[in-house]
């Protein structure tokens, strides 16, 4: 009942963050629409928000937004064939419809846990293919550091084609940071140097340690994380990695730029303008609400009026890229593969187990 309780509270929590950033951005979008709306002499109960957003998913071409969903589900099978390559570094064989499925179930979990998903996807997979958890859990965090590296590659590449448009975006939080800069520095090195002291204490007491049962299953988990996280020095075709990692990162985004198709308004718009917005939205991501609300919307936001969208278009296209991702790709797909991946592996004995 506690940890029923503890993962509610965490759900509430996660969501009343999203939500409240997203209402945040739609407050602030809303008064200028009404503003807009007053220059134009258009009547205050004619002047909606919302239902301009409803409007605007009504004149959405769909078919771009199919591609959007293929496009994705393209993403996830080279990711699935990227952690089928860490796992096999391990000696491990695991099915790719496997790898898929559950890597679609993470997703759904991160919908209502963030980050949870993870766990869940590491743990579905250890139970159909038969894999002690912890190794499964270390290639999941050696998958999300290659994900990490190529997030940081896209930001590089967005800088390089379009320093002058980041910067004028990005320049006064930078510059704000800067101005912070000692207070910061003093607080990170409060941390490193706890972080130092607790180690040396770990390392001093390790024999002792050692005997504890606690301890021991601590350590015998991390050993399994680290051969995980190892697995991507081990690899027999390096380039075939190299290959799926950029495929998923063209794919993800591919998907801004059909979504840029698929709405009027955005159409019109260039690739690197869809690159500043994919990074941008990228980062909003990052942010633990459930699938990335209101920080997606936010940045999304931001990168599209830099590029001459107004406001309110830029606030429809956000929503219409956000809720055609996690509903038509990670909500039908994740409650799909919930219902396969038992009947798929109801007979299925995986490589190296006893029959």
């Amino acid at each position: 009942m506690n940890k029923r309780f503890l993962n509610l509270f965490k759900f509430l929590l996660f969501l009343s963050i999203g939500a409240g950033i997203l209402y945040y951005v739609y407050v602030k979008q809303d008064a200028a629409y009404r503003e807009d709306c007053g220059l134009r002499n258009v009547p205050a109960d004619e002047c909606s928000l919302i239902q301009k957003v409803i409007a605007d998913f009504g004149i959405v071409n769909y078919w771009w937004i199919l591609l959007v969903i293929i496009a994705f589900a393209i993403s996830n099978i080279s990711r699935a064939i990227r952690w089928n390559m860490l796992l096999g570094a391990l000696g491990y064989r695991p099915r790719l419809i496997n790898g898929f499925l559950t890597i679609m179930i993470g997703y759904f979990t991160n919908l209502g846990l963030p980050r949870a998903g993870e766990v869940i996807r590491a743990g579905t997979m250890a139970r159909y293919e038969r894999i002690p958890a912890e190794k499964v859990m270390g290639t999941v965090v050696a998958d999300r550091v290659v994900d990490v590296l190529s997030i940081l590659v896209m930001s590089a590449l967005a800088l390089l084609l379009e320093f002058d448009k980041l910067w004028n975006l990005m320049g006064p939080y930078f510059q704000r940071f800067w101005g912070n800069l000692t207070s910061n520095g003093l607080v990170l090195a409060g941390v490193l140097a706890a972080g130092a002291v607790f180690f040396a204490l770990v390392y001093k007491f390790r024999n002792r340690l050692a005997q504890n049962a606690i301890f021991r299953k601590i350590a015998t988990l991390a050993t399994g994380l680290w051969q995980g996280i190892q697995t991507v020095r081990q690899l027999d075709r390096p380039w075939v990695f190299l290959f799926h990692s950029i495929n998923i990162w063209v794919m993800f985004f591919t998907m801004t730029y059909l979504c840029f198709l698929a709405f009027g308004p955005t159409a019109h718009l260039s690739m690197t303008a869809a690159l500043v917005v994919f990074t941008l939205g990228t980062w909003g991501m990052v942010v633990p609400s459930p699938g990335g609300m209101g920080t997606f919307h936010l940045l999304a936001q931001i990168g599209l009026t830099a590029y001459g969208l107004s406001g309110d278009n830029a606030f429809s296209w956000a929503n219409i890229s956000f809720f055609s991702v996690q509903l038509g790709s990670n909500i039908l797909l994740g409650l799909l593969a919930m219902l396969l991946l038992p009947v798929i592996n109801k007979n299925y004995v995986p490589y190296g187990s006893a029959a």
